[in-house]
């Protein structure tokens, strides 16, 4: 497993409140990582630092091989060197069918003037039902996406990240919301798309960290107060404290 990304030192404040307080963090490729800690602790704005959202006041944050300095790139740069972000709330084109949801993503990786003029090859169809495979939505490609459920919006959304082949995938709170089923699916496509990239993902439900079987960073004031398995981090007396215990 290679570094993919290495947060090092880094800080930011707002308005006087140091939201990220020296945090440093890296994450190999391919690996599965989860970020929990309660509210305030910097875990979203951690995320808008990696994707370029938010600009910290000091600190490195590194990609790949070459070491690319994540901090000197715009949000679009950043997207594409691989990094996609999915937020809470699903984001699909409701209107639009579960095919054609994916179809658009897979046209984000080429040119505007070449999306207007754009149908899908034999190659991009077979690449479509890959994905609705992967996600588990094979029987509802023809469906229109606002008919979904909440869990299967959320696994329409992680499939239009994977149409774009991210190298790191950014997951904020996945289980928000879903039925007990929907979050055992979602944990098996969590940790199957881990399998080939980097995923973090943030979540508050400590059962769905549990199954995902990974290294877990516990954040509390803008920096990391514990690193481990979810036993090593539920036994630390400190996460208790500020945490668990609430």
């Amino acid at each position: 497993m290679t570094l993919l990304l290495e947060v090092s030192d880094v800080s930011v404040t707002f308005d006087g409140f140091r939201a990220i307080n020296n945090l440093s963090f890296s994450i190999g490729e391919p690996e599965l990582r989860a970020v929990i800690g309660p509210n305030g602790a910097g875990k979203t704005t951690f995320m808008d630092i990696v994707t370029g959202k938010t600009r910290p006041d000091s600190g490195k944050v590194l990609w790949g091989a070459r070491r690319e300095n994540l901090l000197a790139m715009s949000e679009s740069r950043i997207a594409t060197l691989g990094i996609g972000r999915k937020f809470q709330k699903p984001t699909v084109f409701e209107d639009q069918s579960v095919r054609d949801n994916l179809a658009m993503a897979l046209k984000n990786k080429r040119g505007p003037f070449a999306v207007l003029r754009w149908s899908p090859t034999a190659a991009d169809n077979r690449r479509i039902d890959e994905l609705a495979e992967e996600i588990g939505l094979t029987d509802r490609l023809e469906d229109r996406a606002g008919v979904l459920s909440h869990g299967q919006k959320q696994w329409l959304e992680i499939g239009m990240l994977l149409a774009q082949d991210p190298r790191l995938l950014l997951i904020d709170e996945p289980a928000a919301g879903m039925t007990p089923g929907e979050r055992e699916h979602t944990t098996d496509l969590i940790r199957r798309a881990a399998q080939t990239r980097s995923v973090l993902v943030i979540e508050h439900d400590m059962e769905f960290i549990r199954r995902l079987d990974c290294t877990v960073t516990v954040l509390h004031e803008g920096a990391v107060l514990a690193e481990g398995t979810i036993d090593t981090v539920t036994r630390n007396q400190q996460v208790i404290d500020v945490y668990l215990g609430r």
